[in-house]
C-alpha cells in the first residue's frame, strides 16, 4: 500500500514539473495539452499561490516549487514510517 502511494506521489511530482515547464511555452490553461495538467494540479497549487502570491515575488510563481517540496516531504515521511514499521 505504501509503495502504491509512493508511486502515485512520484507521478504527481512529474505532473507538477510538466505543468510548470509547459506553462512557459503554452500560457493558455484551456489549451488541450494543459487542461488535464491544470485540472490535476490546480487543487494543490491554488492554495499555495494564495499563501505566496506571485506579485509578492515580482511576478514569479513559486507554487510548483512549494508543491514539489511538499510532495517530497510527504514521500520521505511515508518511506520513513514504512521502514520504522
Amino acid at each position: 500500500m505504501i509503495a502504491v502511494l509512493d508511486g502515485v506521489l512520484a507521478v504527481y511530482s512529474w505532473v507538477i514539473i510538466a505543468r510548470a515547464l509547459l506553462s512557459w511555452v503554452i500560457a493558455d490553461p484551456a489549451h488541450p495539452v494543459m487542461r488535464p495538467l491544470v485540472l490535476v494540479t490546480e487543487p494543490v497549487l491554488a492554495p499555495l499561490r494564495r499563501l505566496v502570491p506571485p506579485r509578492a515575488l515580482g511576478g514569479l510563481d513559486v507554487s510548483p516549487v512549494l508543491a514539489l517540496l511538499l510532495v517530497f516531504l510527504l514521500r520521505a515521511l511515508l518511506v520513513g514510517s514504512a521502514v520504522a514499521l
